[in-house]
């Protein structure tokens, strides 16, 4: 059915996964402390608000698309 090297290479896996995930819900946290605080605008990296815009118009042009059809 599985092998051991099946189970090793899923443990694997799962571990980057986690570790990934935890970071990234990290930052997340940080964010929204970030902004629960009040912090100005001028205090977001640019490289995140960038990363923000693109994200909303992947999302925009996602609902264009399937409204259109």
């Amino acid at each position: 059915m599985f092998s051991k090297s099946d189970f090793w290479i899923g443990l694997a896996v799962g571990a980057v996964a986690g570790v990934f995930g935890y970071r990234f819900m990290q930052e997340r946290e940080q964010q929204m402390l970030a902004i629960q605080q009040g912090a100005p605008a001028a205090q977001v990296p640019l490289a995140e608000l960038q990363r923000q815009k693109e994200e909303l118009e992947d999302l925009i042009a996602a609902q264009e698309a399937g409204a259109n059809q």
